[in-house]
């Protein structure tokens, strides 16, 4: 491993996740692992790159140095960002596969127990065949999970980070807000919250901002599409502001016009629930628990709304299509998983449906703390509403 002062966090940071991931390797009678996330990578290296499209992975044997094998031109992202010395590369001609099979042989790992994560996105089941049918002479084995189990709990240097990554968030979300007037299209509000986020220092995030209007709210995983917001109807905007690939995000909601009883109802439900998490939630309980008081709040409303999805999900480094580790852990029912000082969280209480035809948000994120919860934004938790300047975002 090469020392260097140039990295997102200290040296120090990186040979500890480099010892846990082999003391997680020792205890599955693992002799390397091929890592292929790109979130993993980042974690273990401080490698990205825009073009994970193409095979790259890092392999860390449980002794010797580990080394990466990554398409020719990706490799200075590998020298001018990581501490990883060796390198192997194949050209646009050549064959990832081949290559890494023959850089397992060319560093001793022959015969050896190999883990792999079998689930990646990004190392797609032809791939994962050619090197069961080329690497005949070890063992391969799925290790899918093995870096996302150091990855669940933040430490206080990636705390600090996703802090930053969080006024790019507040900032767009501000802008956003600032943006919905009647009159004004999605295209328009959307380019508010992007130039915001940058502007503070956010980069580009794994998802771009979700902007919909009127009934378009209705639509899952809908975003601008230039519609014009009309007098009366309301905005909803979900941001995920980004810092050297950590993320925050939150959902706050727009009226144009006066709030009807049922929005008013709906603002001061998921206000409620977000007040009695921030009460409630602390190391120790259950991951179930923590589905069940958001669920059972925002589920007994009177307005016609649902909590459609998981009540939220962890969140840090992401690249796209996601801006969330969901699938590293999820708020939902029936898991057992013990809240941890550490683990960070997008929580989303929001409503679909209120009175048949709109979707509405309130959300935050959080990080566990020692005692409870602590929420990385300051952001008035309020619907806007459009027709009272006194009352948008400063």
């Amino acid at each position: 491993m090469k020392v260097r002062d140039d990295m997102l966090f200290p040296f120090e940071e990186y040979e500890r996740r480099i010892r846990e991931l082999r003391e997680r390797m020792e205890e599955r009678l693992l002799d390397a692992v091929v890592i292929t996330a790109p979130g993993n990578l980042m974690y273990l290296t401080d490698y990205q790159t825009t073009g994970y499209s193409f095979f790259q992975a890092l392999v860390v044997p449980l002794d010797g140095e580990p080394f990466t094998i990554t398409r020719a031109m990706e490799e200075s992202n590998v020298i001018e960002r990581t501490w990883v010395e060796l390198t192997r590369t194949y050209s646009d001609t050549g064959d990832a596969i081949q290559m890494l099979v023959e850089s397992l042989r060319e560093f001793g790992l022959e015969g050896k127990a190999i883990g792999y994560e079998r689930n990646s996105y990004f190392f797609p089941a032809y791939q994962q065949d050619r090197m069961a049918d080329a690497f005949r002479d070890g063992r391969l084995q799925d290790c899918y999970g093995i870096v996302e189990e150091g990855r669940i709990t933040k430490s206080p240097l990636e705390i600090d980070v996703m802090k930053r990554a969080a006024k790019a968030t507040e900032a767009g979300m501000r802008a956003g807000l600032a943006a919905c007037q009647a009159g004004v299209t999605e295209n328009e509000i959307a380019a508010e919250v992007s130039a915001a986020m940058f502007r503070a220092g956010g980069e580009f995030p794994a998802v771009m901002p979700y902007i919909t209007s009127g009934p378009r709210t209705m639509i899952g995983h809908a975003t601008w599409e230039g519609r014009t917001v009309q007098p009366g109807e309301h905005v909803f905007i979900e941001v995920g502001g980004c810092y050297r690939r950590y993320h925050t995000a939150m959902m706050r909601t727009a009226v144009i016009g006066e709030l009807s009883d049922s929005m008013q109802r709906a603002q001061d439900r998921m206000k409620w629930c977000i007040e009695e998490m921030h009460a409630t939630v602390r190391p120790g309980m259950t991951i179930s628990d923590f589905d069940q008081l958001v669920r059972s709040i925002i589920t007994a409303n009177e307005i016609g709304a649902e909590l459609v999805t998981r009540a939220g999900y962890s969140i840090g480094i992401a690249f796209p299509p996601s801006w969330d580790e969901g699938y590293i852990q999820s708020i939902k029912p029936g898991d057992n998983t013990v809240l941890q000082e550490g683990m960070t969280f997008h929580v989303i209480p929001w409503m679909w449906g209120v009175d048949g035809d709109k979707t509405v948000g309130i959300s935050d994120t959080i990080r566990v703390t020692a005692d409870g919860i602590a929420s990385f934004f300051t952001l008035d938790q309020d619907f806007t509403v459009a027709d009272r300047p006194e009352e948008l975002p400063c």
